[in-house]
Order: C-alpha cells, then structure tokens, then sequence
C-alpha cells in the first residue's frame, strides 16, 4: 500500500513544492487549501485535492475523515498552511490576531493531533513537518501575530515531538526565510525593499520554494530517522549574522 501524505496550505509556493518533492519520493500526495487552485495542482501531481480551512476545527476532521475514508492513514503531515495578515502594531485588530492564530497555530496543532491518534492506533511511525519561520526567532512589528504563531510552532513542534517521541512518531519543523513566493512578492517589487533582505542575506538570493520542499521530503524520510524535535532554519545564513550590510 502506497503511502500517504497530506500538505496543507498546498495549491502554490511552498505548500505545492512539499507536495512535489513528497510525491518524487513515492508518496500518494493530498494537496489542501482554501484555494480551489489546490484541485487542478493535485491533479497534475496525480494526486487528490481537497477544500480545508485550516481555522475551521470542522472543516479540518472532515478532511481527516474523508482521508482515512477514500484513501487510508495519513503517514506524513506537512502543515503548511498560513496567513500573515500585517498591521501597526498599537492597532492591530484582535479579529485579525485570532484569525492568524486560529489558521497558523490552532489549525496546525488540530491536524497534527488528528494524524498522530491514527498513527498510532495504527502503528505507524510517521513524520510530521510544521512550517515556522526564522520569525520565530527574529521579530517584525508589522506582523505581531504572524511572528506569535511561528514562535508557537517552534514550541509545539517540542511539545510533540516528545510526546510521540515513545510511539516513534517524529515532529520537526522548518524556518524558512526569504523564499520568493506570493507572500515575498511585494519585497521583491521594491527594489529598496529587496536590497535590504538581500543584504541580511549571506548566500545574496532568495530562497525557492522547492528548496524547502526538498527539506520537508528530507524530514519525512528515513534519512532523518533520528532527528525529532528540531526546526530547520534554511535562510541562507540569516540567522548567523549579526549586522546587515549597507
């Protein structure tokens, strides 16, 4: 039996590349989204397409349950799905802060409990790769909530890791930093603004998505079958610098 594997937030950019590189190494791939871009993108993998709003709890077990219906246990769990949703931060709507948190963190905390019961009533060692953030480490005052959830799934990635760590389930997580998908469009339309991440860049480019779908395919395999627990910042050298090049 074909394993499975679900990515959420998958219709384009990072989400779909996980998706690709899932489906190189042999996994029967379920895109999910809010976008109904995500049906045509699964089918040209050979996959299956699903409509998820990862900050509606109901929305999620149904995906979960027509899953494990049509198609059988989820085995790895990419939880890709998340909105940014920018503001001053002395104003930032609440709506909007819980919005995020319910999509980002909630939504992710939600999926991974859903996939880890069935694996383990199922004895499956499976992989679970949360998307973070190098905001997890390093802050924005534009996006407070976005970088609160990415600072939480650093810390629930923890959390579960060792509370799964006896079933041989593991959890990682990866930080990306500067990748040139839809959400770093507007950076790389200002050429100020893309000088300046570029300058807090060391390896001087963006990052691609299929980059970090090559990370998550790592993760889930048995080449990392002794890493849990861990978040994998790729951001080419970002985090190791402290000053930024004028």
């Amino acid at each position: 039996m074909v394993a499975i594997a679900l990515v959420t937030g998958a219709a384009q950019g990072i989400g779909l590349a996980c998706a690709e590189a899932l489906a190189e190494d042999g996994y029967k791939v379920v895109l999910s989204d809010v976008q109904d871009g995500v049906m045509g993108a699964a089918e040209k993998l050979g996959g299956v397409g699903m409509i998820c709003d990862m900050g509606d709890i109901a929305s999620v077990t149904a995906m979960f349950d027509r899953i494990e219906a049509e198609h059988g246990p989820v085995a790895a769990l990419v939880n890709n799905a998340g909105i940014a949703m920018p503001g001053d931060f002395l104003s930032y709507d609440l709506d909007a802060f819980d919005k995020v948190m319910a999509v980002n963190l909630r939504g992710l905390f939600v999926a991974t409990q859903r996939a880890a019961n069935t694996m383990v009533s199922q004895g499956i060692e499976g992989a679970i790769v949360n998307m973070s953030s190098i905001n997890a480490q390093v802050a924005i005052p534009a996006i407070p909530a976005y970088c609160a959830s990415k600072g939480g799934v650093m810390q629930l990635t923890k959390v579960a890791a060792l509370a799964l760590a006896k079933h041989n389930i593991r959890v990682n997580a990866i930080g990306p930093g500067s990748i040139d998908t839809e959400m770093m469009a507007g950076v790389n339309a200002n050429p100020e603004a893309f000088k300046m991440a570029m300058s807090r860049t060391p390896l001087g480019r963006s990052g691609t998505a299929r980059e970090i779908g090559d990370v998550a395919a790592f993760l889930c395999s048995k080449k990392a079958s002794y890493i849990t627990g861990e978040t994998i910042y790729v951001d080419g050298g970002r985090l190791g610098l402290n000053y930024v090049v004028q």
